[in-house]
């Protein structure tokens, strides 16, 4: 596992090639990105903006999505994986906002996690970018890069986030969630790593790192 001082070269590094990174699901306003985020689940943020891009004009708010209903919000989202539950999910989280937050997304781990479909990363990434919390959503390629990295080895999600809240400096926490994410999806690829691209390449610890 990687030192402190290491810990600290790496995200320093991040802030200098990136000190502004940001998601790329596009959105604009807090309940646009909470949509996007749920439709995002086993899906790439690519597939994603295409549904948005016709669904939001239509409907981007919690109620004008209700009036939608399931029947017809599955058909602008039909191309994204598990889109049947997602609607489902989607329209009963619209329910919940209006009876129970004036329709408004809650800035509150316990209100997000409540409504259908949230889960713990889903309420990180919204709290994160929505609300400016120094949350960290561990996803798949952030998973695989802590790990290859050597920045906060873990068997599963929960710890990877546990040692990065544990590890990462409080500088650097506010945007460690799309660095990581970021340096997964271009440079740290599942199958084919671009080591020779990477920054990081020397304080790496992954054995089949390729220079």
């Amino acid at each position: 596992m990687l030192n402190p001082q290491q810990c600290w070269t790496v995200f320093r590094r991040f802030q200098q090639d990136q000190p502004q990174p940001t998601t790329e699901l596009c959105y604009h306003t807090p309940f646009e990105l909470l949509i996007a985020v749920m439709l995002s689940a086993q899906a790439t943020d690519i597939s994603v903006n295409r549904a948005t891009a016709v669904l939001f004009p239509l409907a981007n708010t919690p109620s004008a999505l209700l009036s939608l209903g399931v029947e017809g919000l599955e058909p602008t989202i039909r191309s994204i994986g598990l889109y049947h539950t997602k609607a489902k999910h989607i329209i009963q989280t619209c329910k919940q906002l209006l009876l129970e937050h004036q329709g408004e997304v809650p800035a509150s781990r316990g209100a997000l996690e409540a409504l259908p479909g949230v889960g713990r990363k889903t309420a990180n990434v919204v709290l994160n970018t929505a609300f400016g919390w120094p949350t960290i959503a561990v996803d798949t390629h952030i998973f695989r890069v802590c790990n290859r990295l050597g920045l906060a080895p873990g068997k599963t999600v929960h710890q990877v986030e546990q040692k990065l809240l544990a590890v990462v400096p409080e500088e650097f926490k506010q945007h460690c969630h799309h660095w990581l994410i970021l340096h997964g999806r271009y440079t740290c690829t599942a199958r084919k790593p671009r080591c020779h691209h990477c920054k990081m390449a020397d304080l790496c610890e992954y054995p089949a790192k390729s220079l």
